[in-house]
């Protein structure tokens, strides 16, 4: 018996680093998963791995049409939707907000945020049909504090906070929960390689060395506080944020002194 047995994920951005993590585990765990995604090539070879219980669906985030198809794919492959993981995100090449352009301001509110929404909006008369269902947000560190050159980013992720908690308050009395992750750095092609338009990746000007877990985080580390807040587990949770960050938004940790 597995924790997710007869129960269909929807995760988008399901081919990427953190996104492949939660969906290769989903399955391990039991359940059918609907992969959304835009690039069709790795989201197939990822069906191809997992075989039985595994769908590929193009999705668009941005587009509301696009996650009614992704819906109706888990309704029709597997009968219903019990999950929904808002896994998708972009971010921008780092600026002054003064030297930010609108493009780049809505493309990142779009998809990081909107995106998050059209999902819930899309995904909630399934999940009403389910037993229980859940919906987590992938949200970020960023969320929490200001970042530096990183405006359509962090508004983004702080605006995601609020959605999900009026998304709990909503949706509480349908046995639908809503929670937020937020991750700090997790090592990933998205923090590795740079945004587009961007010289240098996250990676390059980060260390971890000086905080209190001395490591960069691995999807793994994601996927496993995922599983367990979409899960009859945290039947009692919702509303609620989770930081997983190695203690990064405590502060570099002091250093004892040489003998």
């Amino acid at each position: 018996m597995h924790r997710f047995d007869n129960q269909t994920v929807l995760v988008t951005g399901g081919t990427g680093g953190q996104g492949s993590s939660h969906v290769r585990a989903f399955h391990a765990e039991g359940a059918n998963v609907v992969i959304g995604g835009i690039d069709a090539e790795r989201g197939d070879a990822l069906v191809d791995e997992l075989g039985d219980r595994a769908r590929f669906a193009h999705l668009d985030v941005t587009d509301e049409s696009s996650w009614s198809a992704a819906v109706t794919t888990a309704e029709r492959a597997f009968g219903g939707l019990s999950v929904l993981v808002n896994n998708a995100g972009v971010q921008n090449p780092p600026a002054l907000i003064e030297h930010t352009d609108q493009a780049t301001w809505s493309r990142i509110l779009d998809v990081n945020l909107t995106g998050a929404f059209l999902g819930i909006k899309a995904a909630v008369p399934a999940l009403r049909r389910s037993t229980e269902g859940a919906v987590v947000n992938i949200a970020s560190t960023m969320g929490l504090g200001g970042t530096a050159h990183y405006a359509p980013y962090v508004a983004s992720k702080w605006a995601l906070r609020g959605l999900t908690q009026t998304a709990a308050l909503e949706l509480g009395r349908d046995r639908i929960r809503v929670n937020t992750i937020h991750p700090g750095v997790i090592a990933t092609p998205f923090i590795h390689e740079p945004a587009a338009g961007a010289g240098a990746a996250i990676a390059d000007f980060y260390s971890p060395e000086p905080f209190a877990v001395p490591r960069l985080g691995e999807p793994a580390d994601v996927t496993r506080l995922l599983l367990f807040l979409a899960s009859p587990e945290a039947s009692f949770i919702t509303g609620s944020e989770y930081v997983i960050d190695g203690g990064l938004q405590l502060g570099p940790a002091l250093q004892a002194e040489a003998a």
